[in-house]
């Protein structure tokens, strides 16, 4: 995947790694939300909150990309960005580990999405599969 022009990132993804300390490789961060960041955020001027919803994020993550891809974090994000049909294509990254927790991601998406493979890369660290969405 070439490197994201933006970052579109779930709220409790990003609060839990401290927005990335405000810069994500020098890339613009965009978190749909459904309230205010918390003060701190102001010293981060690459975080942008965006509280009306997750089409306005993805399309102002878009055109801050310049038209590069805009990588999205986190399950939820992910989910509503599908339903909301402005994810193009997704890349899945499966590793040798499996984990007790955590949120699913296809748990709860409201009707069947289409999606056609584009590419698989399988190495000994994990095998990365990019679909495309079929509409």
């Amino acid at each position: 995947m070439d490197a994201p022009g933006a970052v579109l990132a779930g709220r409790r993804t990003v609060e839990q790694v401290d927005h990335w300390g405000g810069d994500h490789h020098g890339r613009p961060i965009f978190v749909p939300s459904h309230r205010p960041p918390g003060p701190s955020v102001a010293n981060y001027p690459l975080v942008t909150y965006v509280l009306d919803g997750i089409e306005s994020a993805m399309a102002q993550a878009k055109a801050a990309a310049g038209g590069r891809n805009v990588l999205v974090h986190g399950a939820y994000t992910a989910q509503r960005a599908l339903e909301a049909g402005v994810l193009d294509e997704l890349q899945i990254s499966q590793i040798p580990v499996l984990f007790g927790g955590g949120r699913r991601l296809f748990d709860v998406l409201p009707s069947r999405i289409e999606l056609e493979i584009v590419r698989v890369m399988d190495t000994p660290q994990a095998t990365h599969i990019r679909y495309r969405v079929r509409r």
